[in-house]
């Protein structure tokens, strides 16, 4: 007799599963199933002292500015486009030291060039309340 079922057995296997299946490693996965609608949100601030030293203030200023960013009032794309190059800062000054100031430089002006077509108006579907957040945000990153 046979131990394995399957080996003579023409009838294909079904599984039935009530939640997300994963047959191999996940890592900083977010998930929803069974809604009609979800919103969800996430926030990498790193671990304490992930920063170089000296870009504290300009952490702390780009984690803010990714913390209120969904709240902003941005289209799909400029928020995308922003989110990405908040991340590249923190990339740039999270890496080991030293720190290259000229790539900070380039990642800050791709910053601040995600958030001035909403600053400006320029942006479609741009909100007066999204611009002036954009241009207040421009600012506060110019004076670092």
């Amino acid at each position: 007799m046979n131990d394995r079922p399957d080996e003579n057995n023409d009838t294909p296997q079904v599984n039935h599963y009530n939640g997300p299946v994963f047959n191999g490693p996940v890592s900083q996965g977010q998930f929803a199933w069974d809604n009609e609608t979800v919103t969800q949100n996430q926030q990498n601030n790193g671990t304490p002292g992930s920063v170089a030293p000296g870009y504290e203030a300009l952490a702390e200023r780009v984690n803010e500015l990714l913390r209120r960013l969904p709240e902003a009032g941005f289209g799909e794309q400029d928020r995308r486009d922003t989110q990405e190059a908040a991340e590249e800062v923190l990339a740039v000054i999270g890496q080991e030291e030293p720190v290259e100031e000229g790539r900070v430089r380039r990642a800050l002006t791709t910053l601040r060039g995600a958030l001035a077509p909403v600053a400006t108006g320029v942006a479609a579907g741009a909100t007066v309340g999204a611009q002036e957040w954009a241009l207040a945000a421009i600012t506060g990153l110019t004076g670092l």
